[in-house]
């Protein structure tokens, strides 16, 4: 009988015997190696603005080549995306049975180059169990000199980390609420979150940020308040707070209200985190960058995702505030 191996990709770190898949059910023991069923057959692939990740801190204004594989070491009743990275999903069958289009890293590369942007983005689904196929994509996109963002639960076994912190130079995190909200709505866990929260934002060369999406009769007031201690201790400077909308298997949960998401973005404000924004709302209000020093708005005129960012005349310069000099967090211009 062959071997148990353990998959490194995240912290779950299943232990698979020959032929047996794990949570994410696409990392599966195939003869004497861990494969990624559907490597290099993409389930989407677009141009997007930075601004839809969410990224408000990393190159605002320009755009980013998107790419995902199927699947997701989660469960999440809310997923938003569950028809690319959950089991259940119809799509799955397909990925199984190798009927997607293959289409190769430097084909990739390709795309990213010709569409102008310089960024090449990981997202929509979990990247992190498909780290095979992003690394190397990642590297390449190096050689070129362009940039790679990545977008996910942040549920990095210590090993995956490591081996993903040299080749991403952004990184949006989805920390989704308590230890108790993790159990029984993901399937998860939140401190192992917080390790890599705390590992990236301790690297001066990366940005980070992160988001929460806010469901209201779900989330209380003092789980968003103790969340926000959580993250500001971590190191976090950037906080997107985003409305729920019903989906997937919380069909039967109400939207979240805009009245009780401006109350949950008061509630991250008092966490002393710099830049709080909020997502999937129609009030302009948390959508502008302000200066931390002087309070000058500094970046305007967006709204979540549509990349509609505007500088204003104070703007940024050499990533400080043009009125008063404050450094300000993040990468907003290419070299």
């Amino acid at each position: 009988m062959a071997p148990r191996l353990t998959c490194d990709f995240c912290y779950h770190e299943c232990s698979l015997a020959q032929g047996q898949a794990g949570s994410c059910g696409v990392r599966v023991h195939q003869g004497d190696s861990i494969r990624t069923i559907g490597y290099a057959r993409p389930v989407s692939i677009a141009v997007d603005p930075m601004e839809k990740k969410p990224m408000y801190h990393f190159l605002p204004g320009h755009n980013t080549l998107s790419i995902a594989l199927f699947g997701c070491n989660y469960t999440c009743t809310f997923c938003q995306n569950h028809s690319i990275s959950q089991k259940e999903s119809a799509l799955f069958n397909s990925i199984i049975n190798g009927r997607l289009e293959e289409v190769r890293c430097q084909e990739v590369v390709k795309m990213l180059i010709s569409s102008g942007a310089p960024v090449m983005s990981y997202t929509y689904s979990e990247p992190i169990v498909w780290q095979d196929y992003m690394l190397d994509i990642a590297r390449l996109v190096k050689e070129h000199g362009l940039l790679n963002c990545m977008v996910t639960n942040g549920s990095f076994s210590k090993s995956s980390l490591e081996r993903i912190l040299p080749l991403i130079d952004a990184f949006n995190i989805d920390v989704k609420g308590d230890e108790e909200f993790y159990h029984t709505y993901c399937g998860g866990r939140l401190q192992p979150v917080l390790d890599a929260v705390t590992n990236i934002a301790s690297r001066d060369d990366k940005v980070l940020e992160v988001t929460t999406m806010v469901i209201e009769g779900v989330h209380t007031l003092d789980m968003i308040e103790t969340l926000g201690r959580q993250l500001h201790d971590a190191g976090v400077k950037v906080w997107h707070l985003s409305r729920f909308f019903p989906h997937w298997k919380m069909r039967d949960i109400n939207e979240t209200s805009e009245r009780f998401l401006e109350k949950a973005l008061e509630c991250a404000f008092r966490s002393d985190i710099e830049f709080i924004y909020g997502g999937n709302t129609m009030s302009n209000t948390w959508q502008a960058t302000k200066c931390p020093g002087c309070d000058t708005i500094l970046v305007t005129g967006r709204r979540y995702g549509t990349g509609a960012s505007h500088f204003t005349a104070e703007s940024i310069t050499d990533g400080h505030c043009g009125n008063c000099h404050t450094s300000i967090y993040g990468k907003f211009g290419l070299p």
